[in-house]
């Protein structure tokens, strides 16, 4: 991969489970996280279905590889009339970063708000993640609020 002209995306394909598999344990594992398997095939399962408001994509190289995926959650909002845009899981195998996947995945994530209406489009990134976060601040502006979990 050369130049972000060489990436398409296109919507996950039952096909795509394998390469989704380590794309996404990649993901996961960036993030120190644990999530069990059954939790992993219920979101493929959701994904493929765009089920619960699930819509997931994937970038491909020349060969239909993936090599990134997006994962988003269309849901009401108590502020809008529309559906808000969140954008839960954004991934770029490591050797296909810094080719313009991630802005690719992006910019198609934002056309499927776009298509369907959605008013925003968020996500959350840990803060000392400098390498996202220099993407994010071109494509994005940062929000003020705080997030808080239990």
């Amino acid at each position: 991969m050369s130049v972000e002209s060489d990436v398409s995306i296109r919507p996950l394909r039952a096909s795509d489970r394998e390469a989704w598999d380590r794309l996404f344990h990649g993901y996961i594992n960036f993030y120190e996280a644990k999530v069990p398997a059954d939790v992993i095939d219920l979101t493929w399962e959701r994904l493929i279905g765009e089920k619960d408001g699930f819509w997931g994509a994937v970038a491909v190289d020349e060969h239909d590889r993936p090599i990134g995926l997006a994962h988003v959650v269309f849901h009401p909002s108590t502020w809008s009339s529309t559906s808000y845009c969140y954008l839960e899981d954004l991934y770029v195998d490591r050797d296909a970063r810094r080719h313009g996947v991630g802005r690719a995945l992006i910019k198609a994530v934002y056309e499927e708000a776009d298509r369907r209406g959605a008013s925003r489009t968020y996500w959350a990134t840990k803060l000392d993640n400098s390498q996202a976060r220099r993407l994010y601040d071109r494509v994005a502006t940062l929000s003020p609020f705080v997030q808080y979990r239990r």
